[in-house]
């Protein structure tokens, strides 16, 4: 789908702010109402949107860590790698598991109510045999910046 400016802006607008409305939207697009919800409909059905989310801020009501951890697997079958993640999907405190190249297999964020929960997770995992080698913990002390959405121009096409 080839996207113009006006896609770009739309596509801004609602990563910023989801409950956008209408009228908002329309006017930040530079568009009429209808031609707007279109678009936005438009680009919600190619995929562009996969969906409308509310951020919440724990913080407010509870404290909790925020803890990286680095994995290793003791082998690589594609089994293990499958076994691996299967049960990570499973564990609502890790709230994002990437897999990588480099020196070890997977990187985890994990979210939990304190340091004793995160320990407990990590047994946890040990205890079930998914797999794991190694694994290495890096306490987050300070958010500098989290931002859960992507740079609007990656959808922009090359020049």
């Amino acid at each position: 789908m080839k996207l113009d400016s006006i896609d770009l802006r739309i596509l801004e607008a609602v990563q910023k702010d989801g409950r956008i409305t209408k009228l908002k939207l329309a006017e930040l697009a530079g568009l009429s109402p209808t031609p707007c919800w279109l678009r936005l409909r438009k680009l919600e059905q190619a995929g562009l949107i996969a969906g409308y989310h509310a951020k919440l801020s724990p913080r407010r009501t509870a404290s909790f860590a925020s803890v990286l951890v680095e994995v290793t697997l003791a082998s690589h079958r594609q089994a293990d790698f499958d076994r691996f993640e299967r049960a990570i999907a499973q564990m609502p405190e890790v709230v994002a598991c990437w897999s990588v190249g480099g020196g070890v297999d997977y990187i985890l964020k994990v979210v939990a109510r304190d340091i004793d929960s995160y320990q407990r997770l990590i047994d946890r995992m040990l205890a079930a045999e998914i797999g794991i080698d190694r694994y290495f913990t890096y306490i987050v002390t300070r958010t500098v910046k989290e931002d859960a959405g992507v740079p609007v121009q990656l959808f922009a096409p090359e020049d």
